[in-house]
């Protein structure tokens, strides 16, 4: 039995040695230390030992076992050394190379268009106000002076989730509860950023789209108001060399209303194509705050009057920075972003 368990401890100590992989390495340790392995086999026939003999050659087999075990598992541990050599080897870094530049997206040209209204209007002591935009019929129509039923209601009667409520057509709902919520009935100076919905979906109109309305309510409160506040408005946004122009229209929530067209910054008012050879665009809706507005929100017309003025800020982002197609704006292509970023190096980092 001795001599079988010195056979075995030679035959093992060679194959361990001569072990290529690690696939090898488990076959062997199966092959001794297995459950039908050399070892067990060893142990079984342990029976046919005298009661003297059996203490002795189960203290060597279990020797020979613990050897063969150590003898694996520092093969085995050499094994995964020399892996993970070659693996840091194979994956090595030469960091005297250049590094690569990240270039990262820039803020979108409609957030930069918020911002800056923002920026302006809060200077002049405006507060900035948002709304929901699931809106009530209430708030976006009946407290604007357009009843069921209105004619004006055609063109804004939009995506409806049930009778009473809609995605907002316009932020004018926002100065709705602006006045409803002012208890004490105090002047009012906002202006309400944010997105509205309705039916259009073209080259410069969108389903979904950016707004930002004014309204100013205080006693003595003048045209003369309205038209200094959005020439300072327009010269901040289009240039300081921009002129106005006040057309006559018809809002119902504004009496008198006025479309707002601003002298082309392309060709200066000389005429062209992207002013219809007429040298102005359209640019914002206006007009003194109609009285029945101020009456349903709890304002007295005779003590209270205002103006309201209101513009797309998609437009204006495309009129400020030359973009011909509006669904530019919502592609997410970090190289159309990019080109509004003031200076390319604040984009890019390095690793």
């Amino acid at each position: 039995m001795k001599e079988k368990l010195k056979e075995i401890a030679q035959i093992a100590n060679q194959e361990i040695e001569e072990v290529v992989d690690l696939n090898y390495l488990n076959e062997i340790r199966v092959k001794y230390l297995g459950k039908k392995g050399e070892l067990t086999a060893v142990l079984r026939m342990m029976g046919s030992l005298s009661k003297e003999e059996r203490p002795k050659i189960g203290e060597l087999v279990n020797k020979l076992r613990d050897e063969i075990e150590e003898k694996i598992e520092q093969k085995e541990k050499a094994f995964k050394q020399k892996e993970l050599q070659d693996k840091l080897e194979r994956e090595k870094i030469d960091i005297t190379l250049p590094s690569k530049k990240v270039i990262r997206g820039s803020k979108h040209p409609i957030n930069r268009v918020i911002e800056e209204i923002e920026d302006l209007f809060v200077s002049m002591g405006y507060d900035v106000v948002q709304g929901p935009e699931l809106e009530t019929d209430e708030y976006c129509f009946e407290r604007l002076n357009l009843p069921k039923g209105h004619p004006a209601r055609d063109m804004q009667d939009s995506f409806y989730v049930s009778k009473e409520y809609l995605l907002r057509t316009q932020t004018s709902a926002v100065q709705a509860r602006t006045m409803m919520n002012n208890k004490e009935k105090t002047p009012i100076r906002i202006i309400c950023p944010g997105k509205t919905y309705r039916r259009d979906d073209d080259a410069t109109h969108s389903h979904q789209f950016g707004q930002v309305e004014g309204l100013v309510i205080d006693k003595d409160i003048s045209f003369a108001d309205l038209k200094g506040t959005l020439e300072i408005f327009v010269k901040k946004m289009l240039g300081e060399n921009s002129k106005l122009r006040f057309r006559p229209s018809y809002f119902p929530f504004t009496e008198p209303s006025y479309e707002v067209d601003v002298s082309c910054f392309k060709c200066g008012g000389k005429g062209c194509n992207l002013c219809k050879q007429t040298g102005w665009i359209e640019i914002l809706g206006s007009g003194i705050v109609h009285p029945n507005v101020l009456k349903m929100n709890g304002y007295n017309p005779e003590i209270y009057s205002g103006f309201a003025f209101g513009t797309g800020l998609d437009r204006l982002a495309m009129f400020k920075y030359g973009i011909t197609d509006i669904r530019l704006l919502y592609t997410n292509d970090v190289r159309f972003l990019k080109q509004f970023d003031r200076k390319d190096e604040e984009n890019e980092i390095k690793y």
